[in-house]
C-alpha cells in the first residue's frame, strides 16, 4: 500500500503527543463519518488514512504500554466501518471519544 502522509511517515509523527496522534485519527474518523453516506469513495479514503495513522501510533514504541488500548480502538474502529456485528458502535461514538483526545492535544498546546 502506498503511503499517504508521507512527513508523517519518515518521523514527523514521532515529534506529536499520543494526544495528538489520537486527535489526528479522529480527525479521520470524523471525515469517514461525515461522507460515509454521502460520497463513498470520500469516506473510503478518510478510512484508509485513519488505518495509516493507526498503524503509525502502534509502531510508536513510546506508547508500548498503551498499544492494546490504541489496537483494540483500531480494531473497532475497523468492525464499525465494515458490518458493525461485532461491537455495535458507531462512527457517531468513536469521533465522540477521539474529540476528547483533540481537547487534550488543544489544552497542552496552549
Amino acid at each position: 500500500m502506498e503511503t499517504i502522509h508521507k512527513e508523517l511517515a519518515a518521523g514527523r509523527w514521532r515529534n506529536l503527543s499520543l494526544c495528538e496522534q489520537l486527535a489526528n485519527i479522529g480527525g479521520e474518523v470524523s471525515r469517514a463519518r461525515l461522507w460515509q453516506k454521502k460520497d463513498p469513495a470520500v469516506f473510503d479514503r478518510a478510512v484508509t488514512r485513519a488505518l495509516e495513522l493507526f498503524e503509525l501510533t502502534l509502531s510508536d514504541s513510546r506508547w508500548h504500554g498503551r498499544w492494546r488500548e490504541i489496537a483494540r480502538s483500531r480494531e473497532v474502529f475497523l468492525d464499525t466501518v465494515s458490518d458493525g456485528t461485532e461491537y455495535r458502535d458507531s462512527l457517531e461514538r468513536l469521533e465522540r471519544y477521539f474529540n476528547d483526545f483533540a481537547l487534550c492535544a488543544r489544552s497542552t498546546s496552549l
